[in-house]
């Protein structure tokens, strides 16, 4: 038996029940002999995975839940699968939740957002319904579940349509609670091939009155607005989305569509608006994050989730039968009205072996740590007049590694995957560069996860994310450079339990 190479419309949005069981087995099996499936990320099963969707905290754990298509890595009719935790590190695989399976989710469950009320965790999204000319339909939807872990969804939608000059390009609901009222946001395009982004509001969920437009931005977000997510860190509107067809005099990005944010002042319910808000910034300045959902927790955070992956991207792992993963959890703070990213204060817990490192660096090349098994933490610092390369997946002769450009005296850090083995999206270049304060020192916190690595500069001041798919002998991190000197940790990471 082989993996299907030719998707067609047809194999694409064939009902799950009709696939053949073989091939469903022959695909698992196919999956879980992939090199560079991960230690420690949420990914799929088999199939395609995406945004991620319904994080929350319900019945005394944190609920997660992401778009998949479970038959290849296609994007195909799509479901929610659902995973769960204690501690934001463990994810307890808990199956599909929500099928395609209705008359107004048929051709695909969409992506959307949680809330709990009641003794409930409400979760709406957009079906996806195509009619007998393949046009789309978007119903923005509710499923309700209980303690007990099963999920009844709404009969009708709670928005049957779009507004009066809007398309069927409608999508993402993100609802929250907000001044004694209901809220939800959602992804839209108007008639004219504009992204907006849309206000609702009301005493619940179910009785929900279109309010207008969002403003937030006085220029053009481009043909399309995706998951738009609003999220309150001391108090302060931060609001993140992902513009398509963003002009890039507007804000500078490479990657075939942006992740950005926005901080605000405050959340003007009367006006729609955000007052005196940032202008558009990149959430992750590496290769491959995208459909970034936050939420304010219980216990006072605002936590983070991304989809590492994009839209229209083909990557290695495809010819293994899956495709992407999500991030880390990341805690979002504001310091001096710039955002943070922060690995959650629970990751620690996957740290094992603990080697310390440092010295000065030399223009010869240095292995500093060997045979990682790539599935590591490291924190290095590095001194105010450091120039060199930091490089990562690295194979013994030094042919091949996904390499970290840094200078401190100027300013810059770039990440470079031109001289990495299995090298794919190279249209949108191989090289992202970030621009840090001069003549300071520098930190770096990374994790290495087979086929993923998320670097948090100068305590989470920015992230760089990117997939790399190495061979089985890149394993090794070395270091060189012109001047300066570096001290740091390493440390093994377990891992995850997913049961």
């Amino acid at each position: 038996m082989k993996l299907i190479k030719k998707w067609t419309d047809d194999l694409r949005y064939l009902p799950y029940n009709q696939w053949d069981e073989n091939y469903q087995n022959f695909l698992l099996e196919t999956v879980q002999h992939s090199p560079w499936r991960l230690n420690y990320h949420i990914q799929p099963e088999s199939g395609l995975l995406n945004d991620p969707n319904g994080f929350s905290y319900f019945d005394g754990q944190w609920q997660l839940f992401y778009q998949v298509y479970p038959m290849g890595p296609v994007h195909g009719v799509k479901s929610w699968a659902h995973v769960s935790s204690k501690n934001l590190v463990d994810w307890k695989t808990e199956g599909l939740a929500l099928l395609p399976d209705s008359d107004y989710d048929q051709h695909g469950v969409y992506s959307g957002s949680g809330i709990v009320i009641d003794e409930e965790l409400v979760l709406a999204y957009t079906g996806n319904v195509r009619d007998s000319n393949w046009q789309r339909a978007s119903y923005q939807m509710l499923a309700h579940m209980n303690k007990a872990g099963e999920i009844i969804k709404d009969k009708v939608p709670i928005i049957p349509n779009p507004p009066e000059g809007y398309t069927h390009e409608f999508r993402d609901p993100q609802v929250f609670h907000y001044q004694d009222n209901y809220w939800l946001l959602i992804g839209a395009q108007t008639e004219e091939l504009e992204g907006k982004v849309l206000v609702y509001s009301g005493p619940s969920l179910e009785t929900l009155t279109f309010e207008g437009p969002l403003a937030f931005s006085d220029q053009s977000m481009g043909f399309m607005v995706e998951c738009p997510n609003l999220v309150f860190v001391d108090e302060k509107p931060v609001f993140l989305f992902c513009p398509q067809g963003l002009d890039k005099a507007i804000m500078d990005y490479q990657n075939i569509y942006p992740n950005t944010y926005v901080v605000a002042d405050s959340f003007n319910t009367d006006s729609l608006s955000l007052s005196n808000p940032s202008s558009l910034m990149n959430l992750d300045h590496g290769f491959d994050v995208y459909a970034t959902q936050a939420f304010n927790a219980p216990d006072g955070r605002a936590l983070a989730v991304s989809w590492i992956g994009l839209p229209e991207v083909d990557y290695p792992s495809d010819s293994e039968g899956w495709a992407h993963c999500l991030s880390i959890i990341k805690e979002l703070q504001l310091h001096d009205g710039q955002l943070y990213q922060k690995p959650a204060r629970e990751l620690v817990d996957l740290r094992q072996e603990q080697t310390a490192i440092g010295g000065e660096l030399s223009q010869t090349p240095r292995t500093i740590v060997e045979k990682t098994e790539n599935s590591y933490e490291l924190k290095l610092d590095f001194s105010a007049n450091s120039q060199g390369k930091l490089h990562l997946y690295a194979d013994p002769r030094g042919d091949h590694s996904l390499t970290i450009d840094f200078d401190t005296k100027n300013g810059m850090i770039t990440l470079d995957r031109s001289q990495v083995s299995n090298a794919f999206a190279q249209d949108y270049g191989t090289t992202r560069t970030l621009t840090i304060e001069k003549n300071a020192p520098l930190s770096l916190q990374i994790f290495v996860d087979q086929s993923v690595c998320e670097i948090f500069v100068n305590g989470g001041q920015a992230v760089l994310t990117t997939r790399v798919f190495p061979t089985e002998t890149e394993t090794n991190v070395s270091i060189e450079g012109k001047s300066g000197d570096f001290s740091g940790k390493t440390w093994r990471l377990r891992k995850m339990i997913n049961d």
